[in-house]
């Protein structure tokens, strides 16, 4: 927050909250330690204590069902079930805690990897799976949610959720709208890299966008450690674009939400964009066609499940008398029951046509399409002539 504003607002830079020109402390924004006790900050605690134990429980009911939705997505893929896979466990807090903080009008524009924002947002995780099962490009209509599909393209949702913000902004100026609203760009610590993000930030803080750039940073860009991508915390660039930077515990569901707040108020009120960096961090693979012990220490990934983001809440419910035994154990069946639904409408999909993504490159027929069709077709039906060789010649 910037000396103007701080002026205005009355408020000063709470640890973790950079001002505009970059001046300030790095510290980390934490409201809910490794051990499961509450810290207070006269900047963010306020948020959180206005919280009742109905939507505390629902944090962690969010997290848990997000998690037991991983484990089955996981084996659908190693059953052949899906193409491919993109685990999420670790980073539950991140997502549940900032997806929860958006109102209706606010939009999303996720990478690949945002399936507890989508929950947050009311998508039936089923349709996430009809991406990775190849039977669609998409999976769901973003503009019933305000989520927006999954982009494979790293960072390329970053200039769309710039555009899209400020595209709000013209509406509103024009009467088109009457709430004002913000979006979020989720992106990684690996996309952080990628041109397209800085070209976003640029354009972001030249137009004053309602936009909060949400950095999940799970110390990993597959194989690559974070240090070798930067030397200095991610929050810091945001003082070079001429905005508020804010690093964040993203293991405390409580901090995260609490910050994404605070961030979507500011941009929401025509501040214009906010930096957040969620400090993360993936537990298993980058993706299921990833093995992290080629790259990686068992010791590194053991010291982060002590900093579990559902053991720590589960841990501040029970000892604040806001959750029992009854509450975990049905969610236990919650989440059963929803990973049962998930795996019958994936098997209920059936098997991609790969003819039909021939038939949609163009609006109209291609004769190098047509090309390349047949010559799939031909290589596919040589698999079914060489099985009918083995079986006539076994016979024989």
């Amino acid at each position: 927050m910037g000396s103007a504003q701080q002026a205005a607002t009355g408020t000063r830079p709470s640890a973790g909250v950079l001002q505009a020109n970059g001046v300030g402390d790095g510290d980390m924004v934490q409201l809910l330690d490794a051990g499961g006790t509450r810290r207070e900050d006269g900047m963010f605690s306020p948020y959180i204590d206005a919280l009742d134990a109905e939507t505390l429980r629902g944090f962690y009911r969010d997290m848990a069902l997000v998690r037991r939705f991983d484990a089955e997505a996981t084996a659908l893929q190693r059953q052949g079930e899906l193409a491919l896979w993109v685990p999420v466990v670790g980073q539950e807090a991140a997502q549940i805690g900032s997806g929860s903080a958006m109102n209706k009008a606010d939009y999303a524009f996720p990478t690949y990897r945002e399936h507890g924002v989508a929950l947050t947002r009311g998508l039936d995780l089923a349709d996430l799976l009809k991406l990775f099962r190849g039977v669609t490009n998409g999976g769901w209509d973003p503009r019933e949610n305000h989520f927006h599909l999954y982009t494979l393209v790293l960072a390329a949702q970053t200039l769309h959720a710039v555009g899209y913000a400020m595209g709000i902004q013209r509406d509103l100026a024009a009467g088109g709208a009457t709430e004002p609203a913000a979006v979020v760009a989720y992106f990684g610590d690996g996309s952080s890299s990628e041109g397209d993000v800085h070209e976003s930030m640029v354009f972001a803080a030249s137009y004053n966008a309602p936009v909060v750039f949400f950095c999940q940073n799970n110390n990993w860009a597959i194989s690559v450690p974070f240090e070798v991508q930067s030397k200095i915390p991610l929050v810091n660039r945001a003082g070079g674009y001429g905005f508020p930077g804010i690093r964040v515990d993203g293991n405390d569901v409580l901090a995260v939400y609490a910050v994404t707040q605070w961030a979507l108020e500011h941009a929401r009120s025509g501040r214009g964009p906010v930096l957040i960096e969620a400090s993360t961090y993936r537990v298993g693979a980058h993706t299921t066609a990833d093995d992290p012990t080629k790259y990686r220490l068992n010791a590194e990934e053991e010291s982060w499940k002590a900093k579990d983001p559902l053991q720590r809440l589960e841990t501040y419910l029970r000892a604040a008398g806001l959750a029992d035994d009854a509450f975990f154990d049905q969610l236990k069946n919650d989440g059963d029951e929803l990973a049962a639904h998930v795996r019958r409408a994936t098997l209920a999909l059936g098997g991609a046509d790969i003819r039909q993504k021939f038939a949609t490159v163009y609006a109209e027929a291609h004769p190098l399409v047509a090309e390349e069709l047949a010559w799939f077709e031909n290589y596919e039906a040589s698999f079914a002539h060489a099985g009918s060789q083995t079986s006539q010649g076994g016979a024989a």
